[in-house]
């Protein structure tokens, strides 16, 4: 069952129309990715969803009907949050679950409860102010969460972090979706792929292809290989580029990769070629499009 459904949703600010007549549905237990380059009308879509702007056509309907009441049935953290410095990371959770409409005693037990599992139960009597970038992000994705929301959205949550913060961000996402339904924006396509279910690909202000990460690579990806000689690999590259399996070839740096129809026959026959005319091969390497050349793919469509 859908936790909300969205219908020919349309937003324009001024002169120009920022999102275009979207239409997708979110379902329960599901991790599933917005995705898009920046200014594709992520950010918007999110706040809509959430209630802080208002569409200026189209139908958002929650769990519950059009007229119910959808703010206990999400969650919500934006780009760039922002926290009472001054607070201690257990006493900023349990203001937010008392604002969310929870008890003192249950904020207080929840409080804890999100503390441990977002992994920083060990600083909860530390100031928020003394938080690293990753440690605010979990406290951030503990409070959209301590109402226990059957949704809850995140708006690029890992863009701002270095690489130790963004793991732990994104495995605790990997957790969470045992728990309840996640919408997250990214522009980073391999974040999608590591712990995502489904993509929504937004380009333009229009949902331009969405699906299971299977899906997508049913309809869209391509066997691929990569090359790499010790010299000349431009002028390899050219000839192989003729052979019969190649669809196309993309030359970056001393690599070339090649997109090909039929793997075992572009196998051979570049294998065949190589060691005929003896050119000094220094990585021969078979693997698949990524979800990057998926949505290249589907953008220049």
């Amino acid at each position: 069952m859908p936790v909300v459904s969205i219908t020919n949703l349309k937003k324009r600010f001024k002169d120009q129309e920022v999102i275009k007549g979207l239409d997708f549905q979110l379902s329960e237990g599901k991790c599933i990715a917005l995705l898009g380059a920046n200014g594709a009308g992520k950010t918007t879509t999110l706040k809509m969803l959430a209630g802080l702007v208002k569409p200026d056509s189209g139908t958002i309907v929650y769990e519950g009907g059009e007229k119910a009441d959808f703010r206990r049935l999400i969650g919500y953290l934006p780009q760039f949050p922002v926290f009472y410095d001054w607070m201690t990371g257990k006493e900023f959770l349990e203001y937010a679950g008392q604002l969310a409409g929870l008890p003192k005693a249950e904020a207080k037990d929840r409080a804890a409860e999100l503390l441990e599992l977002t992994g920083i139960s060990e600083a909860k009597n530390r100031r928020i102010g003394k938080f690293s970038g990753g440690m605010k992000q979990r406290l951030g994705i503990a409070q959209a969460i301590i109402h226990r929301p059957k949704l809850v959205m995140l708006d690029e949550p890992v863009s701002a972090l270095d690489p130790f913060g963004r793991r732990e961000v994104l495995e605790l996402l990997g957790r969470l979706k045992k728990e309840t339904a996640i919408l997250f924006s990214t522009h980073i396509l391999n974040d999608a792929e590591e712990i995502c279910d489904e993509i929504l690909f937004l380009h333009g202000g229009e949902l331009i292809e969405s699906g299971t990460l299977a899906d997508l690579r049913t309809r869209h990806q391509q066997a691929k290989i990569d090359l790499v000689f010790k010299v000349n690999t431009a002028e390899y590259a050219e000839e192989i580029s003729l052979l019969p399996p190649v669809s196309s070839m993309e030359l970056k740096g001393d690599s070339a990769s090649f997109l090909v129809e039929d793997i075992e026959d572009a196998r051979n026959l570049f294998l065949t070629e190589i060691a005929k005319r003896k050119w000094p091969l220094l990585k021969f390497e078979i693997s698949r499009t990524s979800l990057e050349d998926v949505f290249m793919k589907v953008v220049k469509k």
